[in-house]
């Protein structure tokens, strides 16, 4: 069923009405385009291919945020997988450096579930930095943590990937993003880039900034943290100058090299079917991931207060935790949120594999998933599982 209205675009399989229905309802209530683009793929096959918003095509790539956590986090799961990473060796034992200040008893386990206390370094990061993986380690190794290591979580916006990145480089001698382009981009032939090339730039439209109302605007003012804060710290408010969001995504050097935090760059075809690629047969290949590792890596690691933003929040390892939030999707769900409220995921109970993407922030701004995600997730999963029982 192609569909092109005005407000939306593309098309979705029969069954998946609803979901268009619910894509058009979240333009039509938003106060700001969203230019967002929406993708579906069940057992591995396109189902729901819809975008809408005058400055979005199919194929506009955009700057994704922390979705970029979850194809980084994927090439870790594959290594553990392969035998290659052990979850509960110490990170030090692999990268000595990272020991100082007494992160030396870290497992890679706890790493993963944001449990550090390493979320970002006196003064900040400059952009350079921020763009650049193996730099930012570089700084992280003689950080001291902001709690004790090992005993409460935070969410490490900036650095996770850097984290766990140069722990896969100690042991592999090879980045992450190499990796992700060897392993899942190139061979299923993704537009989803952890290091965007100069060649597509023309295809790229910048992330667009909230335009908050007044109300918004002072609730947004009062919620900001302090730079010198556990919070102010994790999203580089410390540094001079803080960074911002928008424009971080929207330089080209970030672009570039594809820092896996949080500076991936794709559609929502391309996350879609990198989370299809994990846990369904795609072209004759098998899953990249077998259903023990999913469960490993999506399945709670420890609950408590996110010392970073104070919300009551749970993780994997490297994914969110998705089920809670969502109750319409399996236990083994797993996936990861983007700042302007895009979301990626796979449901390995329903085989769905989901990606919504927007360019412009929405409200709350900055803080993962936007609620929209909710209604249209759960559309598809309904759809999904329907078309199972006929």
């Amino acid at each position: 069923m192609s569909s092109d209205d005005g407000r939306v675009q593309g098309t979705v399989a029969e069954g998946f009405e609803a979901v268009r229905e619910a894509f058009a309802a979240v333009l039509d209530e938003a106060r700001d385009a969203p230019e967002a683009q929406l993708a579906v793929d069940v057992d591995g096959r396109r189902v729901v291919d819809l975008w809408g918003g005058p400055g979005t095509a199919a194929d506009t790539l955009t700057g994704l945020y922390s979705i970029t956590k979850g194809a980084a986090h994927l090439v870790v799961a594959l290594l553990v997988q392969d035998g290659v990473l052990d979850l509960d060796r110490e990170v030090a034992a692999h990268w000595l450096e990272f020991a100082a200040h007494g992160k030396d008893r870290l497992t890679l386990r706890e790493l993963l579930a944001h449990r550090s206390g390493v979320v970002g370094v006196d003064g900040g990061f400059t952009t350079e930095e921020l763009a650049d993986d193996r730099l930012i380690a570089a700084r992280l190794a003689g950080q001291r943590p902001f709690w004790e290591p090992g005993t409460a979580y935070g969410y490490h916006g900036f650095v996770i990937g850097a984290l766990t990145g140069e722990v896969v480089r100690r042991v592999t001698g090879r980045s992450i993003q190499e990796i992700y382009e060897e392993r899942i981009r190139a061979p299923y032939g993704l537009d989803f880039h952890l290091g965007l090339p100069e060649s597509l730039e023309a295809r790229r439209a910048d992330v667009l900034p909230l335009v908050p109302t007044p109300e918004e605007a002072e609730r947004l003012a009062a919620g900001a943290a302090a730079p010198q804060s556990v919070a102010g710290v994790a999203f580089n408010q410390n540094a001079t100058p803080p960074t911002d969001l928008v424009a971080f995504a929207n330089t080209r050097a970030v672009r570039a090299l594809g820092p896996t935090s949080s500076g991936g760059v794709g559609t929502a075809r391309g996350v879609a079917g990198m989370y299809a690629a994990a846990i369904s047969e795609v072209d004759g290949r098998a899953p990249l991931l077998k259903p023990e590792t999913i469960t490993e890596f999506a399945r709670v690691q420890y609950r408590g207060t996110d010392r970073v933003t104070g919300n009551e929040d749970v993780f994997g390892l490297g994914f969110e935790e998705l089920s809670g939030r969502y109750p319409f999707l399996g236990p083994d769900a797993f996936g990861h949120s983007g700042a302007t409220g895009s979301l990626g995921f796979a449901d390995p109970d329903s085989g769905v594999a989901y990606a919504y993407t927007r360019r412009r922030f929405g409200f709350p701004s900055g803080y993962g998933a936007g609620p929209e995600n909710h209604r249209l997730a759960e559309a598809a999963v309904r759809a999904a599982l329907a078309r199972r029982e006929r």
